[in-house]
């Protein structure tokens, strides 16, 4: 009998609580044996829009974030792959380590309508259920299955929280507190990340 393991996949650039929040209710809301937070090596959809931050400051910002989370752990996966990171491909390997699990895809409502632009998306379809969670966008579950994906929708709290700003407030010295899970603040600091303001 495999798990079933959920997969919220990002560039976590940083990490904040909304993501944590996101994971937590989607593993309670479908009883989920654990959530894999996988950081993207290189995330193809925003390498060329911006200077991302390197995998390895992401994944250690990562695994301290979660580190006292029960059921929520940080993915290598992608790094330890290398080159751009693609969900089919982190799907597909997976699957091919535990081919019992059974596999669910985490995203946000804004992700929802980008997803005919993913590579190989019809892979990704096959191989996880996805799972919405009830963030503002423009497609809701029914039309997501009229387009054939398996699909779930959990709600979660309206978390208005912007990656681009927490990076911005860490270039000025501003405070991440509540913003980011506190052992994250303090990799953040540690590592000097966003300093220039990146």
């Amino acid at each position: 009998m495999g798990q079933r393991i959920g997969i919220l996949g990002g560039t976590f650039d940083p990490i904040h609580v909304g993501h944590l929040v996101a994971a937590v209710n989607a593993r309670h809301a479908l009883g989920l044996d654990r959530v894999i937070m996988m950081v993207a090596n290189i995330p193809w959809q925003k390498a060329d829009s911006r200077t991302v931050s390197s995998a390895a400051d992401r994944l250690a910002l990562v695994e301290a974030a979660v580190g006292g989370v029960e059921g929520v752990e940080a993915g290598s996966m992608e790094i330890e792959r290398g080159g751009e990171s693609y969900t089919a491909d982190t799907l597909a390997e997976l699957h091919s380590n535990q081919p019992d699990d059974e596999l669910f895809l985490i995203i946000g409502w804004d992700v929802a309508p980008a997803l005919a632009t993913w590579d190989r998306y019809e892979e990704v379809q096959k191989l996880a259920t996805l799972v919405v969670v009830n963030r503002p966008g423009s497609l809701p579950p029914s039309q997501l299955a009229q387009l054939g994906w398996r699909v779930l929708e959990v709600t979660v709290p309206n978390l208005e929280i912007s990656s681009s700003d927490l990076r911005a407030r860490a270039a000025q010295g501003r405070p991440l507190d509540y913003l980011v899970p506190a052992a994250g603040v303090r990799c953040i600091r540690a590592r000097g990340m966003y300093a220039g303001g990146g």
